[in-house]
C-alpha cells in the first residue's frame, strides 16, 4: 500500500494557509536550518524524543529494549543510537508519554480519510489541507497522489516548502496546487549557507519558475536575530521587483523542547519583541 512518512497531522490550523486547514507534516528534510522549530522534522528516519518532564522513573523502557539501547550519563537519560534497532517497544511500554515517536510510515488511504473528515470545515471557512515538513517535496511520488487526490475531491491544496527540491518535483504538482507558501531566508548565498547547510541557486530559480507559471504564492519569511536579520533589505527588493507578498515570522522558543528531547543541543537565539517584528513589517511591506 502507498504511504509517506509523517511525523503529525494537525487539524483546525489557522496558520498555514488561508481558512481553517489540515496539516500533514512530512518527515525529512533538505536544509538544516540552525534555528529549525520542528528538529523532529529533519531526519527522514524515526527518532525517539525523550521528555524528562513526563518521565515517572519506572524503568520499562531500560526492560523493553532487546538491544540495551538505554543507559544513563552524567544523569541524563539517553539513548545509544548505535545499539538502538528503531524497534520502538520503549516508546509502547511508556504509559507515562515520556518517549514519543516521531515518524510513521502512513498510508496515503489513511490521510485522505483525515483529510475527508474536516471537509466540511474546508468548506465554510475556505480552507483546505496544507502538506508541510520537513520537506514535503523529498517524498514526491507519495505527495503527487495526495495532492491529486485533493483535486479531485475539490479540496484546495497549499504546499509549504523551502523550494530546496528539483524542479521536476515542482512540475509533477503544480496541477494540483492552490498556493505555494514558499520559505526565503536569505538573498545573499553564503548568508543562506550558513544559516541552512546550501546555497539558494536552487530555491530561487525555482521561485522564478514558480512565478513564470503564474502560480499562486505566499512567501514566508524567517526573522532570526543574528543570523539573516541582515538580509531583510534584499528580500524585500527582491520580492517587490516581482510583485510577490511575504509574511514576515519572528523567531520564537516553542522547539527548544524537542531538541532537549531529542538530546540535541540548540545556540541561543534573540527572540524579536512583537512590537520590533511589527515595525520591520511597516518598514519593508510585509505582511
Amino acid at each position: 500500500m502507498d504511504s509517506v512518512r509523517i511525523f503529525n497531522i494537525e487539524d483546525f490550523s489557522v496558520d498555514d494557509g488561508p481558512g481553517l486547514r489540515t496539516v500533514v507534516f512530512f518527515k525529512g528534510c533538505s536544509l538544516r536550518c540552525r534555528w529549525c522549530h520542528n528538529p523532529e522534522s529533519i531526519a527522514g528516519e524515526p527518532e525517539i524524543l525523550i521528555y524528562d518532564d513526563k518521565c515517572i522513573g519506572c524503568g520499562e523502557c531500560f526492560k523493553n529494549c532487546p538491544a540495551h539501547a538505554h543507559t544513563v550519563k552524567a544523569g541524563i537519560h539517553v539513548i545509544d543510537k548505535s545499539l538502538c534497532r528503531n524497534c520502538f517497544k520503549c516508546v509502547a511500554g511508556c504509559y507515562a508519554g515520556a518517549l514519543v515517536r516521531a515518524g510513521e510510515d502512513v498510508p496515503l488511504e489513511t490521510i485522505e480519510e483525515r483529510i475527508s473528515s474536516n471537509k466540511e470545515y474546508f468548506t465554510q471557512s475556505g480552507g483546505g489541507v496544507t502538506f508541510s515538513g520537513g520537506e514535503c517535496m523529498l517524498q514526491i511520488d507519495g505527495l503527487e497522489k495526495l495532492a491529486r487526490w485533493c483535486s479531485e475531491q475539490g479540496v484546495h491544496t497549499a504546499i509549504d516548502t523551502a523550494g530546496n527540491v528539483p524542479w521536476e518535483s515542482f512540475e509533477r504538482i503544480l496541477p494540483y496546487t492552490g498556493m505555494f507558501l514558499y520559505d526565503i531566508k536569505a538573498i545573499d548565498p553564503e548568508v543562506h549557507k550558513k544559516c541552512t547547510g546550501s546555497d539558494n541557486a536552487r530555491i530561487l530559480n525555482n521561485f522564478n519558475r514558480l512565478i513564470d507559471r503564474g502560480a499562486d504564492i505566499l512567501v514566508r519569511i524567517p526573522y532570526i536575530p543574528g543570523f539573516n536579520d541582515g538580509e531583510l533589505p534584499a528580500i524585500a527588493d527582491y520580492l517587490s521587483a516581482r510583485h510577490i507578498k511575504a509574511e514576515l515570522l519572528g523567531y520564537h522558543t516553542l522547539g527548544n523542547s524537542k531538541y532537549k528531547a531529542l538530546r540535541q543541543d540548540i545556540e541561543p537565539i534573540r527572540t524579536p519583541t512583537k512590537d520590533e517584528v511589527n515595525s520591520l513589517k511597516l518598514q519593508y511591506g510585509f505582511i
